[in-house]
């Protein structure tokens, strides 16, 4: 139910400009751009939510296999950060390496999921805000702190934030592009590493996903 009303409202808008564009936009040079944009914009949205419905799927039927490998984090990190500046100038970025780390995972993954992370501290921090992204070790495990001077998130909403389709601020969300997946597909990838996701978070100062 939650996912075809989330399918539902990028075709309605798709629609919707497809429409405008059939009626105004070949004469009306600033409908024209308008609508390119806003069709471009939600059917990124729209593969994005598909990509992230066909990984719970197979999550479900338990066919998501992780090929997992010794890698490089630190190298896996660094090359995170220098993707996030090429794509967003408007946030800066920090990386805090604290020693070499190899790790036994599956790197396309761990990737993913500190995609994830990042994006969704872009997506609520904003303009000149700074995210940080740090990694330690400690004995056998391997610490990872994806750190932002976002807006934050209320106190109430914390327990909820890894469920599926879960938005702390469903206007606030759908403005933001959005469908509370990310998070969850974040908590899966975590678990399926046999390693544990936790959030800290304070309303106006900034949010910690560890």
């Amino acid at each position: 139910s939650d996912a075809s009303h989330e399918l539902r409202t990028p075709i309605s808008v798709l629609q919707g400009y497809a429409n405008l564009l059939d009626r105004w936009g070949k004469e009306d040079k600033e409908v024209l751009q308008e609508s390119i944009e806003a069709i471009k914009g939600e059917s990124e949205n729209m593969k994005d939510l598909i990509e992230k419905l066909l990984f719970l799927a197979r999550a479900d039927k338990n066919l998501q296999k992780l090929e997992k490998t010794e890698f490089n984090m630190g190298e896996l990190m660094e090359e995170l950060i220098k993707e996030a500046k090429l794509i967003d100038s408007k946030h800066q970025f920090v990386c805090d390496i604290k020693n070499e780390c190899r790790f036994y995972g599956d790197r396309k993954s761990i990737k993913q999921l500190l995609r994830i992370l990042i994006d969704n501290s872009i997506k609520f921090t904003p303009e000149n805000g700074r995210i940080s992204i740090q990694q330690k070790t400690s004995r056998k495990y391997v610490f990872i702190e994806v750190t932002d001077t976002g807006i934050g998130i209320k106190k109430e909403d914390l327990p909820h934030i890894f469920e599926r389709f879960y938005c702390a601020d469903k206007s606030r969300t759908k403005l933001k592009g959005g469908q509370g997946l990310g998070l969850y597909i974040a908590k899966w990838i975590v678990e399926n590493h046999n390693g544990e996701i936790q959030i800290k978070s304070t309303l106006g100062v900034g949010t910690e996903f560890i």
